[in-house]
């Protein structure tokens, strides 16, 4: 062969199939990231992802995949769905870097700087879950998440789409964790969510977490939608016809959505209202999004856009709701109405801006915030941020009140309110006048005397209402005495409230109905101490003496535990907090003398326990019943004679079901009754409620306990 031949030598991928899975899934994210309006700061994410990378080399998640997949889709989900950027990006390559490999904060520091060390940082602080063991550690890890967001809201943003990302992949997880982690995610996360306003990621934690805890009502619910969606779709078709040549006409460059109610939500309703799926009726709802070049004209045009289906529809006086002129606390803004559609069915609508379904649906500080770069005015979130601040400044003396109180502010609905000047202020459900005292300023509520509301004196303790415009009256001569914690419901108001009291000491000439106050106050704060221990223990402990109490063999928490109620004596306890039935999706929890107390998987005491209490979670089954179980049921109709004889010959005769209690009353042609009865299993239950709609007049049965 000539010396001056050219020589060809082909180039080998020596790469595995699983490295170039993992290469392409962040070529992929960062294309995503190149496509977006950010400054192009390829390389720092190029750097960050190799030093990932090698830190999680040979670590597999619970799936079985490599681990660097999982902090991949975390910077995804970041940049994809929240529109963040470099800075983020890196910090979601890098988040478990800090707590699962030997590197440390002064590695991430040194190689990309304090900002991106920072928010690593603060993720580490408030990972493994907000809740801990105990209800001590509990509070402190949530005392760490509020002040890493108050920080810089990022540290959050990362850690809501770990959540995701987590919650998304949950199904390679063991039954008894995806009970703990599920339940964490309803308790905290999501309503998180829900106040950051990242509303799409909200509902689908919400989804997951409702898939995970009781899959067969999802399946449900899931099948249901399905089944209607095309008959739904034609529904709402019919109904904004109209509207769209009116839209047309105008000149309105817009879009139609037909938004589907969550299944999460959708249960709740059907829960919380005691209604079947056919009832509910914003599973039917519409979102107009219009393009808009000059704010000043847009609320104009919402109201434009409202006067089109007025038009043309009935509009239900009740469901009209201006979150334009009033946003809501996470800046939330809409304007919407409910309208009679075909067939009598009521749908929602909700028109918005482009730019209000941006933040509406991505969250004001992940979409605006940080994506443009744009400082605003004080915006609801800054507001929420340091009331967050001052909370932490003014600590509570104990660790669960700490908790109660932020959370009292962090995930209840809002009413908003008045000063005499007209300034707007946003209180949690349930403010007094005394909350308000302190919203404005704390120096306000430690002399506030009362309260004036439509020229009339009110006392602190008189709950507001939205649209109240009151006026704060004090005197120098006013201060706190421990009542005041009874009369205030805002975190704010009872952190400074206390910490004075804290600090007056003995300088306060106490009476003796202010000490018995403390004592009661003093009381309540110990049993909320003790609250987790009590629900954890056996209830019915008390009946044994210390002396006789001796714990069984340890419980496998990696088994299902088998529920045998037909026993003499039941292999396990209920927790008359739901009282479950045998059939009821249900939960185990081990307590301190290793024995197995059920709860509803649905009940608010077992959510609390799955976030808190994860170790002492185990998965149950029924495997048996017995006819020795009390249930309650609501039944409501028109009124006629000989109905009452019917119900009880129903249940009674026909069934063979043993009535405990029935207790009715009527108004006019309306009765109501609640009926308290023996059965065996919750399958029981709904087949009686089934039989008495039968019944010529009944219009509602369900089991309510």
């Amino acid at each position: 062969m000539p010396d001056n031949y050219p020589t060809y030598v082909s180039y080998q991928d020596t790469r595995t199939k699983e490295d170039r899975m993992v290469d392409s899934a962040f070529r992929e994210m960062l294309q995503i990231y190149i496509s977006s309006n950010h400054r192009k700061k390829v390389e720092i994410i190029e750097r960050a992802y190799q030093f990932a990378k090698e830190a999680h080399k040979g670590t597999r998640r619970r799936s079985g995949e490599p681990y660097i997949m999982h902090p991949i889709a975390v910077a995804r989900i970041l940049v994809e769905e929240l529109g963040l950027g470099s800075t983020s990006i890196c910090a979601a390559l890098l988040h478990d870097v800090v707590e699962d490999t030997d590197y440390t904060r002064d590695d991430i520091e040194s190689s990309f700087g304090k900002k991106i060390a920072d928010i690593v940082e603060g993720v580490t602080k408030i990972s493994g879950g907000i809740f801990g063991a105990q209800a001590s550690i509990q509070a402190e890890n949530f005392r760490k998440l509020l002040l890493s967001m108050s920080t810089d809201i990022r540290v959050i943003l990362v850690k809501m789409a770990d959540r995701l990302h987590n919650m998304r992949t949950l199904g390679s997880m063991r039954p008894e964790k995806q009970y703990k982690i599920a339940g964490e995610t309803l308790y905290v996360y999501a309503p998180l969510a829900h106040r950051l306003g990242l509303s799409k990621i909200k509902r689908e934690l919400e989804d997951l977490a409702f898939k995970y805890e009781q899959p067969q009502k999802y399946k449900e619910i899931i099948e249901k939608l399905s089944e209607t969606e095309e008959h739904r779709e034609s529904i709402v078709e019919e109904f904004v016809k109209p509207v769209r040549k009116m839209l047309d006409d105008a000149g309105f460059k817009y879009e139609i959505k037909a938004r589907v109610k969550s299944a999460y939500s959708i249960y709740k309703k059907m829960e919380t209202k005691h209604v079947e799926f056919d009832e509910i009726y914003d599973v039917y709802a519409v979102r107009v999004i219009f393009e808009n070049e000059d704010e000043a004209l847009e609320k104009l045009k919402c109201w434009q856009i409202y006067t089109f289906f007025t038009e043309g529809h009935k509009i239900h006086p009740e469901r009209l709701r201006d979150w334009i002129s009033i946003p809501k606390a996470n800046g939330y803004r809409a304007l919407h109405l409910t309208a009679m559609g075909p067939e009598g069915k009521w749908i929602e609508v909700q028109i918005r801006s482009r730019k209000m379904d941006d933040i509406a649906e991505l969250g004001y500080a992940a979409h605006w915030k940080y994506k443009t770069g744009v400082q605003e005015d004080e915006t609801e979130l800054d507001t929420w941020m340091n009331t967050i601040k001052d909370i932490l400044a003014h600590p509570e003396p104990n660790a669960m009140d700490f908790l109660d109180t932020i959370k009292l502010n962090l995930f209840s609905s809002e009413i908003y309110v008045f000063t005499p000047k007209g300034d707007l202020l946003t209180l949690p459900t349930g403010a007094t006048v005394l909350d308000m005292a302190f919203a404005i300023h704390s120096q306000l509520g430690l002399h506030c005397v009362a309260g004036k509301l439509n020229h009339k004196l009110v006392p602190l303790s008189h709950k507001l209402e939205s649209g109240d415009q009151v006026e704060i009256i004090t005197s120098n001569s006013s201060s706190p005495n421990p009542k005041w914690i009874d009369y205030c419901h805002t975190a704010k108001a009872k952190t400074r409230i206390r910490t004075y009291l804290k600090k007056a000491g003995n300088k306060l000439i106490v009476s003796d109905e202010e000490i018995k106050e403390k004592e009661k106050e003093k009381k309540e704060t110990e049993q909320k101490n003790s609250l987790m221990k009590k629900i954890l223990r056996n209830p019915f402990s008390s009946r044994k003496k210390e002396g006789e109490r001796t714990p069984g063999p340890p419980i496998d928490r990696k088994k299902t535990f088998i529920l045998y109620p037909d026993e003499k004596v039941p292999n396990y306890h209920i927790d008359t907090c739901c009282s479950p039935l045998p059939g009821d999706d249900v939960l185990g929890f081990v307590n301190e003398d290793e024995e197995v107390v059920v709860h509803k998987v649905n009940c608010e005491i077992a959510m609390r326990l799955k976030s808190a209490f994860g170790s002492r979670l185990v998965m149950t089954k029924w495997g048996g019943n017995a006819p020795k179980f009390n249930a309650t049921i609501s039944v409501e109709g028109i009124d006629r004679m000989g109905i009452l004889e019917e119900i009880t010959d129903l249940v009674s005769k026909k069934l063979k079901i043993n009535i405990r209690s029935l207790n009715i009353r009527t108004q006019n042609e309306v009765f109501t009754s609640e009926m308290t009865v023996i059965v065996d299993t919750a399958e029981r239950v709904d087949n009686l409620c089934e039989s008495l709609l039968e019944i010529k007049g009944v219009k509602f049965a369900k089991r309510i306990s």
